[in-house]
């Protein structure tokens, strides 16, 4: 009988707990998403994720070390390079990119937004990179004069195509992503994430809403997610994990509107489905918060979601284990609004773990989709140590 019956992981999109080794590489050098937000807040006050051992994991001002820590708590680096949702979350289940996606630092090459264009049957405003918010502020009165939708891209490997919900209908905006996904992002333009990036408002008062939808590459491989389905168990995942796998292996996917809600649809799915894998990804810290630079909202939503987590640990039944961790950082306090090269949280509880385990520095992220599948008894990845040995109590 597998050690566990269930594993539920929590993804705190843009969580990094330090640079890695080669962040200088991508412009990074010197971030750390924990340890710097807690000392710009002056401290935070995460009671949760502290008595796992996340104050073991750095010196994160609010948050000492636990003395009798209820988890195993321990840091991972990013085998594959690149530093996006994609590559982070793939590897987190068993599959590490050896090249990155391609990037595009000053725009679209011509080819890739004439054929764009062509197929949609209107030019484009922007192609450059640019923060979300700020290319919709400065370019959505001409989207709304003209009805040409805004493309952008950041530092990450993401085309991006912003517009207005009264002018361009959200399913059109999906269908203009899904012809860049599949007749025009292709060969050596394969970008990892065609985003669709839905906004309402007027000039001056512009709102993205949560009608966001990810187009993402599919797995080259096999992920963690396959191979549990080949073992023939459950496989939900809430909030955008559907879209970064684009739905491979997965047998129900739940979209959510933000954490709040996606914290409750993993309680929800907690109480429905007693086996197999719950995989949820909490987007907010690094899409509301990170990406603006947004400091001290970044704090208080971390403490929010410390408040939504204790009711997540108070629902573990007697095999469950839940794995907290995150698939890159993104440092709100460097002048950066983009994602960062990071080492990140790995903390591991539920009533059979044994609490206070130092994981120490894993090598890869890959080291959770060993332990998810050694948990539940599917076959493991390539790559990756599962920790199950490390933690399970006799």
């Amino acid at each position: 009988m597998p050690p566990f019956a269930r594993v539920v992981v929590i993804v705190l999109d843009g969580c990094g707990v330090g640079a890695l080794p080669d962040a200088e590489r991508y412009g990074d050098a010197g971030s750390n998403t924990l340890v710097h937000t807690a000392a710009a807040c002056g401290g935070l006050a995460l009671p949760v994720l502290g008595r796992l051992g996340l104050g073991h994991l750095g010196p994160i001002r609010g948050v000492p070390p636990a003395s009798a820590p209820a988890g195993a708590f321990g840091t991972m680096a990013e085998t594959a390079a690149g530093k996006d949702s994609t590559t982070g979350h793939w590897e987190l289940m068993g599959l590490a990119l050896a090249r990155p996606f391609p990037t595009y630092p000053h725009g679209f090459p011509p080819e890739v937004i004439r054929a764009f264009e062509a197929r949609i049957g209107r030019p484009v405003l922007g192609n450059r990179p640019a923060s979300g918010t700020a290319i919709i502020a400065e370019l959505g009165a001409r989207h709304l004069q003209t009805g040409h939708p805004i493309v952008y891209t950041s530092a990450d490997s993401v085309f991006q195509i912003a517009a207005h919900e009264a002018v361009v209908p959200v399913d059109t905006l999906y269908h203009y992503c899904r012809i860049a996904r599949e007749d025009v992002l292709v060969g050596p333009h394969a970008v990892s994430r065609v985003i669709a990036r839905p906004f309402v408002g007027r000039p001056g008062a512009f709102t993205r809403t949560d009608r966001r939808r990810d187009f993402s590459l599919p797995p080259p491989e096999p992920t963690v997610l396959d191979r549990m389905r080949e073992a023939g168990l459950p496989v939900i995942g809430i909030g955008k994990i559907a879209d970064l796998f684009a739905g491979r292996g997965l047998s129900e996917a739940v979209h959510t509107h933000d954490d709040a809600d996606g914290l409750a649809r993993t309680r929800r799915a907690m109480s429905a489905a007693r086996t197999g894998l719950i995989f949820t990804n909490l987007v907010d810290l690094d899409a509301v918060y990170g990406h603006r630079n947004d400091v001290a909202g970044y704090g208080r939503h971390l403490e929010r979601i410390d408040s939504g987590l204790a009711l997540l640990v108070d629902a573990l039944g007697p095999r469950d284990l839940l794995v907290i961790t995150a698939d890159h950082g993104n440092d709100p306090t460097t002048p950066s609004t983009d994602h960062s090269r990071e080492y990140v949280p790995l903390l591991v509880c539920g009533p059979r773990v044994r609490g206070g385990v130092p994981l120490g520095v894993r090598r890869t992220f890959a080291d959770v989709g060993a332990t998810v599948a050694e948990s539940l008894g599917a076959a493991p990845p390539p790559i990756g140590t599962s920790v199950v040995g490390e933690v399970l109590a006799g």
